[in-house]
């Protein structure tokens, strides 16, 4: 099987990096890379080389690849030069814009979607949103830490003692568990709230306080995401969010609905509550926020409060992002290899049917 790599647009990381290629290569298969395809996860062409891959200008990878590996949906002009019959995997995100996939079924191709992957324990080690995730809660608390006017940990110094920054972390997925943990490291007192009650065990085992609201809807058939709650608990629920706000120095929210708009659980209320030189990092600046003042890829200023609106930053750190992205394509990939090789889409997996979207020019996604 030929498998190409191009350069991305827009966006440091890269799809597959040289340890992935050597196992590739190693089982048989091709893989051609655009020139400089890696240099902005500062991976240079010679490792790609080594690993047994072929450079190629971007055209030509497109002309010859059986299956093109991306993290963003490819422009049209490629869609083209990479003709019909050509399988892609990427990060098309059709619950979002399901007209992304239309220019791939014009032309008879075929498209997985990485973020369509079920969230199971059999899809664990293919779950690029768990993989992005954890870089996002990471480096959340750092951007926090990075523009709060105090420190994080306790200090007792010659001239006084300083207290522990308190965070507050607003959903406790992958990306807020994280959060936790780093945060926890720098020296922070952590507590953390989630409808979910599953995850309560998982942060205080991580060291913070788990704040739970009474009179969850259940979660149990959400497949890891959160529901939507009845009016009566989001009222609890924010009166509860605004008490513990107003006492923290860092907010981090990560808390999104697949498909629709973040719920919102900072108000411009619970903001003018807080106190100044706080700051709020919203993981789900992209589809709305959780703040009602956010505003997506911008850090903004309000009531002295420092707002960092930032879906993506997972993308600030390319390197381990497309290591880890490189895995879970990796582990994709091998549900996907048949006889000889070959391609093969098997829709009776529950994992390949979920993941093609368009499957030889058939758009697939809703149906």
């Amino acid at each position: 099987m030929k498998i190409g790599i191009v350069k991305e647009d827009n966006d440091r990381r890269v799809a597959l990096v040289p340890d992935t290629v050597q196992k590739l290569t190693g089982d048989g298969h091709s893989v051609l890379f655009e020139g400089g395809a890696g240099a902005s996860a500062y991976i240079d062409d010679a490792a790609y080389t080594e690993a047994g891959a072929t450079a190629q200008g971007r055209a030509e990878v497109l002309a010859q690849a059986e299956l093109v590996v991306t993290l963003q949906p490819l422009a049209e002009a490629d869609l083209d030069a990479a003709g019909e019959g050509t399988a892609f995997i990427s990060m098309l995100a059709p619950y979002q814009d399901a007209a992304v996939l239309e220019p791939i079924a014009a032309r008879k191709q075929t498209a997985l979607s990485m973020d369509m992957i079920p969230r199971s324990t059999r899809a664990q080690s293919m779950d690029v949103l768990s993989s992005m995730a954890n870089i996002a809660g990471y480096k959340a608390v750092l951007a926090a830490a990075h523009a709060m006017p105090r420190y994080f940990p306790m200090l007792t110094t010659a001239a006084g003692s300083i207290p522990p920054a308190k965070v507050l972390v607003l959903g406790a997925g992958v990306a807020g568990l994280q959060a936790i943990a780093t945060a926890r490291r720098l020296g922070g007192v952590v507590e953390a709230f989630d409808t979910r009650s599953a995850v309560k065990e998982e942060v205080m085992s991580l060291g913070a306080k788990f704040v739970e609201v009474e009179g969850a809807k259940d979660d149990a058939a959400a497949g890891g995401y959160a529901v939507e709650q009845t009016e009566e608990y989001r009222q609890r629920q924010a009166e509860l969010i605004q008490e513990k706000a107003a006492k923290s120095d860092v907010i981090i929210t990560t808390a999104q609905l697949r498909g629709r708009p973040a719920p919102t659980l900072i108000t411009e209320e619970t903001v003018k509550g807080m106190k100044a030189g706080s700051v709020i990092v919203d993981l789900a600046a992209s589809t709305g926020g959780n703040c009602a003042l956010t505003e997506n890829d911008k850090t903004v200023e309000k009531y002295e409060v420092i707002i960092i609106g930032d879906s993506e930053l997972h993308v600030k750190m390319p390197q381990h992002a497309s290591q880890l992205y490189s895995k879970n394509i990796h582990n994709l990939h091998k549900l996907l290899v048949g006889e000889e090789g070959a391609l093969v889409f098997n829709l009776e997996d529950d994992i390949v049917a979920s993941a093609t979207v368009v499957h030889n020019g058939e758009v697939r996604f809703g149906k």
